[in-house]
């Protein structure tokens, strides 16, 4: 495009990576009793919570009923009072609780009261930086619920950011919170696998590195998705999505192992938004960074001349990212707009193959009707499909018949709109699909067919805009198409 740089045409995808999340209260584990949480004034609150950690330093006989009774509070209300816990020196009394060799009910009621606050604001979070050792330590014990409960914990304390991610690693976390998502099923393999995710997040990817290379983690993730529950399989989707956007071993790893057609399997037969929006992600991180597995997910069933991809993907994966296009989420929307974008930032293969299915009609439908994120979206799609792809600052050149059948669709009213948009990178994208239309059209068309949606209003707004670089290209697009000489002949 004459005086900017190309979106449209450049080879290889965009990848995302988003954060799991925490989980630190009692809402979804599996060991809640079913309390009545009634919320106090807070100072009562608190005060209650300083006399339960005063009751746990002065009683030896009665330490599980005084966990059990902080561990409460520490559940209740929007702002549990960590901050009073913390500062009546809650934190060495329940690592004292932790030693090995205490009482099962002990050690659950303690890692229950760390991971509430490890739940809390970073500070307090932090604060459980000298409970760590032995809260790892017991991962790898034989007490099921203590030691999920220490994955819990542990969790939390990776969520809160890479500082905290790194002291965990250098104490050796990873290897025993990989192994618990070994067995088939089960709480703990869910909640480790939440737990790992959050580890694993980076930035750095050499976390991601090292947990493909525990023996039996790469075989432990294929299994999962292909049979677990969709909780579980929701938790390893996550682990994929880090894995599949900081590390090309892992990459390598599980492609070879089939991860593609497990994904496609899974989001042609789930209807769980949360199971399919990582899945998505996933799959999109894939296909980013491998042009071969592309080519294998648009033939499905096919067989390639890769050995390392499987023949029998079970359904071409733009019939399934069709459906979720369809789906009342904008969520599941917007991710298989992006997954579709990264496949069209391939090939001229993958472009002829989108474009022949039933996803081009909603992504058209879509381009118009739906909220501005996925609009975006849509455009890299649209605009992809209808250019080759070029490296550097190569001009692509346009896939003419493709790119008169998209905006014979009606697409160019939504371009125009996006270059109307505040948004500088979507109003780059409406542009670019402009200048391709004005270039591409057979017979002059162009000039009209973008002058009859009012496209030389929308890029005249560029006249005196802020964004020099957006001028330069609304101008000379203006300039060479809409100049003194525009129309003379009719």
């Amino acid at each position: 495009m004459d005086g900017g740089g190309l979106i449209f045409g450049l080879m290889g995808g965009r990848q995302q990576a988003v954060t799991a999340g925490t989980i630190g209260d009692d809402e979804e584990h599996p060991h809640v009793e079913n309390e009545m949480m009634i919320d106090e004034e807070q100072p009562v609150l608190e005060a209650q919570t300083s006399k339960a950690v005063e009751e746990l330093k002065s009683t030896v006989q009665y330490q599980v009923t005084a966990l059990r009774e902080l561990r409460r509070l520490l559940s209740k209300s929007e702002f549990p009072p960590i901050e009073a816990a913390l500062s009546a020196g809650a934190v060495p009394l329940l690592v004292q609780c932790l030693s090995f060799g205490s009482p099962d009910e002990q050690l659950l009621e303690s890692a229950w009261c760390l991971t509430n606050i490890a739940a809390g604001k970073p500070e307090e979070t932090k604060a459980l930086l000298p409970a760590l050792p032995l809260l790892i330590a017991h991962l790898g014990g034989l007490k099921k619920l203590s030691a999920e409960q220490c994955s819990w914990a542990i969790g939390n304390v990776a969520g809160e950011g890479e500082d905290l991610r790194n002291v965990l690693l250098s104490q050796g976390a990873l290897p025993p919170l990989a192994r618990m998502i070994f067995p088939d099923k089960g709480s703990t393999v869910r909640t480790a696998a939440w737990a790992l995710s959050n580890l694993i997040k980076g930035p750095e990817s050499k976390a991601a590195a090292q947990l493909v290379r525990v023996d039996g983690m790469v075989d432990a993730i294929l299994r999962h998705l292909k049979k677990s529950d969709e909780e579980i399989a929701t938790e390893i989707a996550w682990i994929v999505v880090y894995l599949s956007a900081l590390s090309d071993i892992a990459t390598s790893m599980l492609l070879k192992g089939g991860i593609l057609q497990l994904l496609v399997e899974r989001l042609a037969t789930s209807n769980s938004l949360q199971l399919l929006i990582p899945v998505l992600r996933s799959l999109g991180n894939f296909v980013s960074v491998d042009p071969k597995a592309m080519l294998a997910i648009l033939i499905g069933g096919k067989n390639t001349e890769d050995t390392d991809i499987p023949d029998q993907i079970p359904e071409s994966v733009t019939g399934v990212l069709a459906k979720c296009l369809r789906s009342e989420h904008r969520v599941l929307k917007k991710e298989a707009a992006w997954v579709l974008s990264n496949i069209a930032a391939g090939s001229i293969e993958h472009k002829r193959m989108i474009h022949s299915t039933e996803a081009m009609s909603l992504l058209i439908g879509l381009l118009s009707t739906s909220p501005f994120d996925i609009r975006k979206e849509v455009a890299y799609v649209l605009g992809s499909l209808c250019v080759e792809s070029a490296e550097g600052d190569t001009k692509p050149k346009i896939i003419q018949e493709q790119l008169v059948s998209i905006v014979s669709g009606g697409c160019l009213p939504g371009f125009i709109n996006l270059v109307r948009s505040p948004d500088i990178e979507a109003a780059r994208l409406g542009l670019q699909f402009i200048e391709l239309v004005l270039r591409g059209m057979p017979n002059g068309e162009g000039s009209k067919i973008v002058e009859g949606e009012d496209g030389i209003d929308a890029m005249e707004r560029f006249q005196f805009h802020e964004n020099e670089e957006l001028g330069v290209i609304a101008n000379s697009l203006v300039d060479k198409y809409f100049g003194e000489d525009y129309g003379i002949n009719e």
